[in-house]
């Protein structure tokens, strides 16, 4: 959780804002996963905050969602012409790609469970990137 906690802090995921009576705040939850090796041996356990999207609602609080996919043929194809044309390819992986996007709305969430501000318990987090479980990530 410290690991997650961190990246959410450097990308600057969100800011403690007083909470008002006007705004919609989100819950969150702790997601976990174990990873395993190839043999079933523990790799290393990791856990994710994810947002709870689902109640945010389509209109008020976001006005449309996409989701941007490479189709199968595509990949297909450039394996295929990389194959003809003997290219090298090479492969790229962002760590926590889905929290460089940024918000056009306001997004209010309650703190994050067991890491709250103790200066401002009361506070909620005002989101200025995206978070895993919004209607508006990436």
């Amino acid at each position: 959780m410290e690991e997650e906690l961190d990246a959410l802090a450097v990308n600057q995921t969100w800011k403690i804002v007083p909470k008002t009576i006007d705004m919609n705040v989100i819950g969150s939850k702790w997601v976990y996963k174990a990873e395993l090796k190839a043999d079933d041996a523990l790799e290393r356990l990791k856990a994710r905050l994810v947002a709870k999207g689902f109640s945010k609602v389509d209109g008020v609080d976001f006005s449309e969602t996409l989701s941007p996919v490479v189709k199968p043929t595509t990949i297909i194809m450039v394996l295929t012409l990389a194959t003809v044309k003997n290219w090298t390819l090479h492969q790229l992986d962002v760590k926590n790609v889905f929290l460089y996007g940024c918000l056009n709305t306001p997004i209010y969430m309650h703190q994050p469970l067991g890491y709250t501000d103790e200066h401002y318990p009361q506070h909620v987090c005002k989101l200025n990137r995206t978070l895993y479980g919004l209607k508006q990530t990436p």
